[in-house]
């Protein structure tokens, strides 16, 4: 029998253009009761510069996470310049953790056939293996491995 952790899983990922992430997640959190598992500003990143950050953004949220049931409701805001375009509406992304990292790179590349890559499966400083694309259908997705130490 597989345990829970060794299962893969899907949740949502909700990103706000107008840095009203933090206020939608204490409604939801309101609405479904618990606490964040995680809650990062963009002030906590280290400097990265290809994604330079705005002024004004670096206490808007980079990520967080909602456990609701099962899933994970998990957010962001997104500033200017990072990624496409987003429009409400088109603002989600479907988030897949996979068991392995050889079953990241399997479902990332089928994902990416036809579609687009908008982030390059890699380690990311928050420890996480983690990708995103935008498949042939027109759909958002973020593939990310939970790797030890990470804060999910």
């Amino acid at each position: 029998m597989t345990s829970q952790q060794e299962l893969p899983s899907l949740s949502i990922y909700l990103n706000f253009v107008e840095g009203e992430c933090r206020e939608a997640f204490e409604f939801y959190r309101s609405v479904f009761g618990g606490e964040f598992s995680n809650i990062m500003a963009f002030d906590d990143m280290p400097p990265d510069d290809d994604y330079p950050i705005p002024e004004g953004w670096g206490d808007k949220v980079m990520h967080v996470s909602l456990p609701i049931g099962n899933g994970i409701l998990m957010g962001s805001d997104v500033p200017p310049g990072f990624g496409p375009p987003l429009t409400v509406g088109s603002n989600y992304s479907v988030s897949y953790r996979p068991p392995s990292r050889d079953e990241a790179d399997r479902v990332f590349a089928a994902l990416c056939e036809g579609g687009e890559v908008t982030m390059e499966l890699q380690d990311m400083f928050w420890g996480d293996y983690f990708g995103s694309c935008t498949d042939r259908f027109g759909i958002n997705w973020q593939v990310g491995l939970e790797q030890e130490g990470s804060e999910g």
